[in-house]
């Protein structure tokens, strides 16, 4: 885990290139460690009142598992198309390993270790949910400890421009519900 730590740091602060990325934060480590991996790049760029995101996927190995290193303050707007082009990019490699999977990074700030969150299954949509209970959660939030509540298979759907930090804030507590009836598939509108 240091060595991923120390590459971060090296990748991140590199002589000449001054791009960084604030990761997510949260006080619980769900998967301590990934090995065999490539690192892929969201970065938040502005340019006036524009928000723009630059990704830098030059090392992904379709192979390998991807780490997903966003900053947190990019609107789902942004990192969600990304996130499916990239995926699909990936599912059509000749090359893919049928283990490999895909995670987000983010800090965890009570162990102070890098951590990461697996999203391999996934599926995003941008559009409204057309079944299932939808749960629409927005930059208002929603009171999580409901979700325990719904019988049905529930349907996620967030605001499209909820910052990805909140978004994976509300992903980490859902997961830590440890629900069996919650859809793979996620929508963003």
């Amino acid at each position: 885990m240091k060595y991923i730590s120390v590459l971060l740091f090296f990748v991140l602060f590199s002589c000449g290139n001054k791009e960084t990325i604030l990761l997510p934060k949260s006080n619980v480590t769900l998967i301590k460690e990934v090995q065999d991996y490539s690192p892929i790049y969201l970065f938040f760029k502005t340019k006036g009142k524009d928000t723009l995101l630059e990704v830098n996927r030059k090392n992904s190995i379709s192979s390998t598992n991807w780490i997903f290193h966003i900053d947190k303050r990019l609107p789902l707007r942004l990192v969600v198309p990304e996130i499916i082009k990239l995926q699909a990019k990936k599912e059509g490699s000749a090359h893919k390993s049928e283990t490999s999977e895909n995670y987000f990074s983010y800090s965890d700030s009570i162990h102070k270790n890098l951590a990461f969150m697996s999203f391999t299954k996934i599926k995003y949509q941008l559009t409204n949910p057309k079944k299932g209970v939808p749960v629409y959660i927005s930059k208002n939030g929603f009171q999580l400890q409901k979700l325990k509540s719904i019988l049905g298979k529930i349907t996620l759907g967030f605001d499209k421009n909820l910052s990805f930090g909140d978004y994976l804030q509300y992903k980490i507590a859902i997961q830590n519900l440890h629900l069996s009836n919650v859809s793979q598939d996620e929508f963003v509108y």
